[in-house]
């Protein structure tokens, strides 16, 4: 094609100023291969949810380590995009936009990251077939989460029932016939079992994993 183009930017700034006009004219099909979100900057306004509009992100098991991920995860799940999970490795970090523009990431660095945005429709379309083919042996993000479950013993799930019904400490600690100071020890244990940062980040998880006491 004669205007298709390709050129490198360093550091988000420049990437949006070079690039964030490309990145917010997708109409039809918005894609992204990430292993954290922290690779994009303003990512979770790179979707336009409506009926005729497809976004699938595709993640590494490395980009759900945090609530604030998850809860991005669930404010674009709830807005009709696609998540899976793959355990293969990310040759490239990718954002493709209606099969017409990519942004390929390069590692991090103290400068900032270099991106690389081409409109080539044979490099797109060559990137957009390897997408597919990993974003279909990927796992939905809700079959990953229930596969992810962590074990609970009985105590624990007990203690995340009192959790979630808004229990005060002492009064689980009597019901569940533990001190006060060892009640508050399970429940940190919980939490880091959890990967939560809060009692509140726990409940949410234990939702997300569909554990009782939610």
């Amino acid at each position: 094609m004669r205007n298709e183009q390709i050129f490198s930017v360093h550091g988000d700034a420049e990437l949006l100023a070079r690039a964030g006009h490309l990145l917010e004219s997708a109409r039809t099909e918005f894609l992204c291969a990430a292993r954290t979100l922290t690779t994009w900057p303003r990512p979770a306004t790179w979707t336009t949810p409506g009926p005729d509009f497809t976004t699938r992100k595709l993640l590494t098991p490395a980009a759900l380590t945090d609530e604030a991920t998850r809860e991005h995860l669930r404010l674009v799940l709830g807005a009709g995009a696609q998540v899976r999970v793959t355990d293969s490795e990310l040759p490239h970090e990718t954002i493709i936009i209606d099969r017409r523009v990519m942004i390929l990431a390069g590692r991090d660095a103290p400068a900032g990251r270099e991106y690389s945005v081409t409109t080539s429709k044979n490099m797109v379309d060559g990137v957009h077939s390897l997408f597919d083919a990993m974003w279909h042996r990927s796992t939905d993000y809700t079959t990953y989460l229930a596969t992810d479950t962590p074990h609970l013993s009985p105590e624990s799930r007990r203690i995340l029932e009192a959790l979630s019904t808004g229990q005060t400490d002492a009064s689980a600690a009597r019901r569940l016939g533990l001190s006060l100071r060892t009640y508050r020890r399970r429940v940190a244990d919980l939490m880091t079992t959890l990967q939560a940062a809060s009692r509140f980040q726990a409940g949410l998880r234990a939702g997300e994993l569909g554990l009782p006491g939610r």
